[in-house]
């Protein structure tokens, strides 16, 4: 009797685990979903953020931000209603690939200042790119004057030490996003 009870048992455990196993898969695949459904829009939202935070650090003088229609990631800066920037992506292959910009341009075609998102360049030398000694040379140029020189003059852009390759790609990008702006802002008005 004893020795059937016992078999009987070990039958009952194994079903057990088996459950408990089956519970505990629904319940991971469950938890995973749910997380999921709950960090999706909250990446999302982080994203529009930063995005944000970005735009109002170039265009600090903005009150609004207005994403322009048929333009992926281009946004009117606004103050009192009236259009004081255009904030808008930019993008150049750098030494270790792309380096991927947001610039803020005046309606009428001069750089305000950029901010770099992402690049592959060498280290140190990239983020030398983001510094006011490089960027501030930029402010209120136009696009035919962002050009790269190795002799310093102020109407151009003097070239990083060691990182020419880095300092004529975010120029390019710069220069390529004031002249869409420009051209843009020209058949708006």
């Amino acid at each position: 009797m004893a020795h059937d009870a016992h078999g009987h048992d070990s039958d009952n455990s194994i079903f057990k685990i088996g459950m408990n196993l089956t519970i505990a898969c629904l319940l991971s695949g469950a938890i995973i979903a749910g997380t999921y459904a709950v960090t999706a829009p909250v990446a999302a939202k982080e994203r529009v953020n930063l995005k944000n935070k970005a735009m109002k650090e170039l265009v600090a003088d903005a009150q609004s931000f207005k994403a322009i229609e048929g333009k992926t990631d281009w946004y009117t800066a606004e103050k009192d209603g009236k259009i004081v920037a255009y904030v808008v992506p930019a993008e150049s292959k750098g030494y270790g690939g792309a380096i991927k910009m947001l610039t803020a341009v005046t309606p009428e075609g001069k750089i305000i200042d950029y901010k770099i998102l992402a690049h592959n360049e060498t280290p140190g030398l990239g983020d030398k790119a983001s510094e006011p000694k490089f960027s501030k040379q930029f402010a209120g140029k136009k696009a035919e004057d962002l050009e790269v020189v190795k002799v310093p003059t102020d109407k151009n852009i003097q070239a990083l030490t060691g990182a020419t390759i880095t300092s004529r790609a975010v120029t390019k990008g710069i220069r390529e996003a004031v002249e869409q702006v420009a051209a843009y802002a020209s058949q708006k008005k």
